[in-house]
């Protein structure tokens, strides 16, 4: 296992950990995380610390795929994990910040289905021997989605205070962006999904 995969290893159980201080409920333990104000803001720390985490966890996104390439250390695992650990530290931080009522519903149900949608399209690719390369609107999406996130955790500020939504808008670029890059992705392999039955047809 090279240092790439152990990253990629590394952000899913960061994922896991942000999870769980975002959902578990720590009142009925009798632990009680400090809040503090800020202009006003009430800002509770454990999505301070939930935002850190994240932040670091993004990081490794990068530096993992990064090094793979550098190093030529590209693996088969290595690509497995590393689309499974994108796929939850965003969506699932999503549905949680959704949940919790910090931003729209329909941002993570755009980002699920584009997903899955994609991953049709390259489990379809694969089986025909194919491999689906990443597209810059794609990645786009991810760099948007995980800043907007990332503001989300820290309560948009210092924008907040501005009376400016930048956290929102980052994320309603992201899922912008998350059905730009779908139809994108579709459109670049359509003839390669639809192929065997155009043969059949012709």
């Amino acid at each position: 296992m090279n240092l790439p995969t152990k990253l990629t290893i590394m952000r899913i159980i960061m994922t896991f950990i942000i999870i769980f201080i975002l959902l578990f409920p720590f009142y009925a333990v009798g632990v009680e995380f400090p809040q503090y104000t800020v202009s006003g803001i009430v800002i509770k720390s454990e999505y301070i610390v939930a935002g850190i985490l994240f932040i670091i966890a993004s990081i490794t996104d990068f530096i993992d795929g990064y090094l793979a390439r550098k190093n030529n250390q590209v693996t088969d695992l290595g690509k497995m994990l590393d689309a499974i650990a994108d796929k939850i530290l965003v969506n699932t931080i999503l549905i949680i910040l959704a949940c919790q009522g910090f931003i729209y519903p329909i941002i993570p149900v755009i980002t699920v289905l584009r997903d899955t949608f994609v991953d049709a399209i390259k489990m379809q690719s694969a089986g025909k021997g194919k491999v689906v390369a990443a597209i810059k609107t794609g990645k786009i999406k991810t760099a948007s989605l995980m800043i907007g996130i990332v503001l989300v955790l820290f309560y948009n500020l210092p924008f907040e205070i501005m009376n400016l939504n930048v956290g929102t808008f980052f994320l309603i670029i992201g899922a912008v962006m998350s059905i730009i890059s779908g139809i994108e992705y579709y459109n670049l392999h359509k003839k390669l999904i639809f192929g065997e039955k155009e043969e059949i047809l012709s």
